[in-house]
Order: C-alpha cells, then structure tokens, then sequence
C-alpha cells in the first residue's frame, strides 16, 4: 500500500468519465500504446497514452467510456503531450480499464 493521504488529499484528484472517440498507433513509445483522444462533455476534448494493446484492439476501444483523472499537469510522452490519465487495474503486464456498467454523461464526476 502507498503512503496514507488525507481526504482533503483525495478531493484534489478530479475523476471523470469520458467517451473515447479516437485512437492512434503509438510507435514512438517506449512500451506498446496507444494515443487515446477522449470526449469530457463540457470539460472539452483530451489526450492520453494508454499502455493497454495487449487486451484492447483499437476498434473496441472506440465510444468506450473510461474514468481518468483529468487535473494533472500535462506530460511529454515522446512526441506525445498527453492531458489526462486513464485509469486501469493492473492485472500482471495487463491493465483492465475501469469504466461506468452503464453509459453517463462525458463529464461526469466519479466519487
């Protein structure tokens, strides 16, 4: 388990739900990837890199709705400037992405 936070710590991490409305190859990468590009509803449109090829074709990805965490800084992966984090459980080498059992409106907050 990592270091305990607070609450007051935990309500700083902004969890939405987004609907996946691209995705690219990402060669460039260091492990396998892809560049997601992600619809929040009124918080806009945006990028993430997901190292999730190894139980995701591309083509189920698409109008997938996935939870990230969408208020961190932005990070340079290669060529690649990604804007939020998609969120996965790791099963081994495998990351599962955790996402809504019904479909809601992009934008919503997860508590």
């Amino acid at each position: 388990m990592n270091e305990t936070i607070t609450f007051d710590d935990f309500t700083k991490v902004d969890l939405r739900v987004g609907t996946i409305i691209e995705v690219n190859d990402f060669p460039e990468a260091k492990n396998p990837a892809y560049q997601l590009t992600i619809d929040f509803g009124d918080l806009g449109i945006k990028k993430s890199s997901a190292q999730i090829t190894t139980l995701y074709k591309k083509e189920d990805l698409l109008n997938k709705q996935v939870v990230a965490v969408v208020n961190f800084t932005k990070k340079q992966i290669a060529k690649f400037m990604s804007e939020c984090l998609v969120l996965g459980a790791v099963n081994g080498k495998d990351v599962i992405l955790l996402n809504p059992e019904n479909s809601v409106k992009n934008g919503s907050e997860v508590s």
